[in-house]
């Protein structure tokens, strides 16, 4: 009988908290922090959710996002899938998407994706001709001939065509930008005032999905 009365009391005294819990306004609201794309964009693979990073080589902003960038990225749990997607809305940027897509055709994005940035960001080429793309690409044991072939090449071209395509669908004015399971895009502004609470709201929309599902 006591236990029961223990018992009792328990859920007096826990009800009420668990309610204010419950109460409690999301922390992340949408529309303020984040927008609902008007049409959903079809995810890589469907079976996970999907978080996208919309960067440019030549943004400051996406070069000092890098280190947050990598470390979300090693601890992402087995559900993410996180995918670089190289914005474009002029002829610089599309040659950028081209490195990027060069790059992971030669199965060496890792090794140059943090040294395109720094030749572009600390070094001051803009990577701005093949040629210039070549020799960095060549400092990192990429021959002239292998880079030409990639960089050139259908498939690679096919992939920037297709982003540019892309970013009209995900509606991104600036860089960097993060789209969640192709729904929700996140950008800084006042709302989201910094690159690290950018990645809080991605973390929030990715546990929203991972709930909903």
């Amino acid at each position: 009988m006591k236990k029961m009365i223990m018992q009792f009391l328990a859920v007096l005294v826990l009800a009420p908290l668990a309610f204010s819990a419950l109460a409690q306004p999301a922390r992340f609201v949408e529309g303020t922090h984040y927008t609902v794309l008007p049409t959903a964009v079809k995810t890589k693979d469907a079976s996970k959710i999907e978080v996208v990073e919309v960067f440019w080589y030549g943004c400051p902003h996406c070069f000092t996002f890098e280190p947050l960038i990598e470390d979300f990225v090693a601890n992402a749990p087995a559900d993410v899938d996180f995918v670089r997607f190289p914005a474009i809305w002029n002829d610089l940027m599309k040659i950028h998407a081209q490195v990027l897509y060069a790059a992971e055709a030669l199965g060496k994005l890792d090794v140059l994706h943090s040294p395109i940035f720094t030749a572009i960001n600390v070094e001051g080429n803009r990577l701005q001709n093949e040629q210039q793309i070549s020799a960095l690409f060549a400092k990192h044991g990429v021959s002239a001939e292998e880079f030409g072939r990639a960089f050139n090449s259908f498939s690679v071209k096919t992939k920037v065509n297709q982003a540019e395509a892309k970013m009209r669908e995900y509606q991104v004015r600036s860089t960097p930008n993060m789209i969640v399971n192709g729904k929700y895009l996140i950008s800084t502004g006042d709302a989201v005032r910094t690159q690290q609470e950018m990645l809080e709201v991605v973390n929030f929309l990715v546990n929203k999905e991972r709930s909903s599902s």
